[in-house]
């Protein structure tokens, strides 16, 4: 099930640059909110403040009403699920063992290896378990980053420019496979992009420029859009 956050009066500063700039802002859990604006709107910084990548300088951020602590943030980070531009593969280690990767510093309760093979079922590798990232395609580079980022069953996923470094048709499989899995799994998800059309899939259109919120509105994604996701169900 996914998280509920609430930002209130949220500001991080780069140096002499305002990343955030006294940002409210609240998600419901299972949401599917897209982060739009120009390059130095804020769209990752607001992400890595969510994640407890970056600590904000001022203001408060809760997730399911439990302000975000300023230390010990390990906790927090190991529910939260990264997706990002760069797919950040281990080139000496396979699909599986780059899904695999996040677990290894932690005992769990389940069986690594088959939840692994289950989440590269899910975005369509389940025959590409051995493959290194050389020997497969950036969409399929990006679908195993997506497995790996599932691995922990996150509540919230946070994915920055996730069609980045695709071509159009595969940056539309990548939307459709995280839309779907967001479905699958009940995951709260937020996206920063670039991209109108990636951003019309979600529920929820979020601009950002120079550090504040400039607009929210809610989305109603396209009926073919809801088809595609249906299919891949």
């Amino acid at each position: 099930m996914g998280v509920a956050i609430t930002l209130r009066g949220v500001s991080r500063a780069h140096g002499s640059t305002k990343a955030l700039d006294e940002v409210s802002l609240e998600f419901a859990a299972g949401g599917a909110t897209a982060l739009m604006g120009h390059s130095g709107a804020g769209k990752s910084t607001l992400l890595q403040v969510i994640g407890g990548m970056d600590l904000p300088d001022s203001g408060e951020i809760r997730i399911d009403g439990h302000a975000l602590p300023r230390r010990g943030l390990d906790a927090h980070r190991r529910r939260v699920g990264f997706v990002f531009q760069r797919f950040h593969l281990l080139p000496a280690l396979s699909a599986l063992d780059n899904v695999l990767a996040p677990l290894l510093p932690y005992r769990v309760g389940f069986d690594r290896k088959a939840r692994a093979r289950e989440l590269l079922k899910a975005v369509g590798l389940a025959e590409r378990e051995r493959a290194l990232p050389s020997e497969l395609s950036g969409g399929q580079q990006q679908r195993v980053a997506i497995a790996r980022a599932l691995i922990g069953r996150p509540p919230l996923l946070l994915a920055d420019e996730p069609t980045g470094n695709l071509d159009s048709a595969t940056g539309q499989e990548i939307v459709d496979l995280l839309l779907g899995l967001r479905e699958q799994y009940g995951m709260t998800m937020l996206i920063a992009t670039h991209n109108p059309e990636l951003a019309a899939t979600c529920d929820r259109l979020v601009r950002l420029a120079d550090g504040r919120v400039t607009g929210d509105d809610l989305v109603s994604p396209a009926p073919d859009v809801l088809d595609r996701i249906g299919r891949l169900g």
